[in-house]
């Protein structure tokens, strides 16, 4: 049992006492505090999460039984013992019946309470591993199934199957909406890892220092705002599988610090120097040209091969039209039952428009435009005019197909998908500046996703 990570809060209005308590479980490896009454144990809850707090009962202003339901109120996961020198047996059964851990009297035995917080800190792991072990389920339970039969989605489902049972490094490649994510999960439920967790960290946007946290966690104080220690993702994903989307995007030194991760299997928290060993398997994901920021320098090369071990692209929508009306039919049978409105299917109209769009946004985008089109329409169908203006203006401003300018709508609206409509990284990618851009917006008609 690792005692460094459990924290204890001693409240008592007794300086020798909080001394003394506070001393024995430092010298057990605990983090342990105190406050001298009800106000300084608040202000201290507030700043930081406790295991299990130690409250006397008596105490000038708040006493420890009210106290007590303010903390259940904070932290209904928190273990309070009461320790006081006015022990009778009413005040003792009121302290459990309200949720108290144990109950005892001062003068307080070293070695006895020893005990009763060793006994509460495994009552705490095994609670806390129940939880686990329910959301892992959980989200088993509900984790959709990949839609797809079109030859491009089966051949998908064969890459799965095959690397599912390995804990080979995986790179899932495709156009952003295409669903990478749902198929790390894919592998991930597939695995023998699958009892363990599947850690997500969308690495699209974050700056340097808070990509670092988040993956390595920190140590109290490693920077401003960090009043506690934090477990990072490679820590959560211990034993599991770690996904990691958008890993074009990370800067030079994450870069770095990952590959020495992925080769050593082992880490520091930030601001710390405890060296952690993690087992994981790493999924990364990408609509990115990796290899592409390999010759520009922008994406380290030994880390692009230490990924890119095994690869598999997810086509976009438009290359999979067959699954199309598979998908419709699958998202409004979900957001039909979810909203409880009745509806039978899609029109013909309706089926036509989605067949015939070109889908910038992917599987996201349908899905989207089908949720829409069940809060807009009326039973028992979908209409062609229940889905989004973008779908009917799409064709209005559309050019002769195989031209310049059809050619350059679609791949501006890829563009502007792929950034999830940001003008400025949009403008940037296709190189142009963004006066340009809106005007080419305004001329072809392209609408945002709603």
């Amino acid at each position: 049992m690792k005692t460094n990570n459990v924290s204890i809060l001693v409240v008592d209005d007794e300086k020798v006492v909080r001394e003394s308590l506070a001393k024995w479980f430092r010298e057990d490896g605990y983090q342990v505090e105190s406050a001298e009454n009800a106000a300084e144990a608040l202000k201290k809850m507030q700043a930081k999460k406790w295991d299990i707090l130690l409250l006397d009962i008596k105490m000038p202003g708040m006493d420890g039984m009210e106290l007590h339901q303010r903390i259940r109120d904070l932290d209904s996961t928190a273990t309070v013992i009461f320790i006081t020198a006015h022990a009778t047996v009413d005040s003792a059964v009121k302290a459990l019946k309200n949720g108290a851990f144990d109950y005892v009297t001062k003068p307080v035995d070293p070695d006895y309470l020893s005990h009763l917080i060793s006994n509460a800190v495994k009552q705490r792991e095994l609670l806390n591993e129940n939880v686990r072990l329910k959301e892992q389920v959980t989200e088993l339970e509900k984790s959709t199934d990949i839609i797809g039969k079109s030859p491009q989605m089966q051949r998908i489902f064969k890459l799965i199957e095959s690397v599912a049972q390995t804990d080979t490094t995986v790179m899932i490649r495709g156009e952003s909406g295409t669903g990478k994510e749902l198929i790390a999960r894919a592998i991930h439920n597939n695995s023998e890892r699958r009892y363990f967790p599947l850690v997500t960290l969308n690495c699209g946007g974050m700056p340097e220092g808070v990509l670092e946290s988040e993956l390595f966690g920190h140590e109290r104080g490693a920077f401003t705002g960090a009043h506690y220690r934090r477990k990072g993702k490679l820590e959560l994903a211990d034993g599991g599988t770690l996904f990691l989307d958008e890993i074009g995007n990370i800067d030079k030194k994450t870069q770095m610090d990952l590959l020495r991760v992925i080769e050593t299997k082992q880490f520091s928290r930030v601001g710390g120097n405890e060296i952690i060993k993690v087992d994981f398997r790493i999924i990364s994901a990408t609509n990115r040209d990796l290899e592409e920021g390999v010759k520009e320098g922008m994406f380290r090369e030994d880390l692009y091969y230490r990924l890119n071990v095994f690869s598999i692209e997810v086509p976009p929508l438009r290359e999979r039209t067959g699954d199309i009306q598979l998908l419709a039919d699958h998202f409004l049978r979900k957001y039909s039952e979810s909203m409880a409105k009745p509806f039978e299917g899609l029109s013909n109209d309706a089926i036509e428009k989605i067949k015939s769009y070109h889908w910038p946004g992917n599987v996201r985008e349908l899905e989207n435009a089908i949720e829409r089109a069940i809060v807009i329409g009326t039973p028992p169908t979908i209409k062609a005019t229940d889905m989004p203006f973008s779908l009917k203006e799409s064709s209005n401003n559309a050019a002769p197909a195989g031209s310049l300018e059809a050619m350059e709508r679609c791949h501006i609206e890829k563009v502007l998908a792929e950034q999830n409509w940001n003008i400025s990284r949009s403008a940037e990618t296709l190189k142009i500046d963004r006066a340009t851009l809106y005007n080419k917006i305004q001329k072809y008609g392209l609408k945002k996703p709603t």
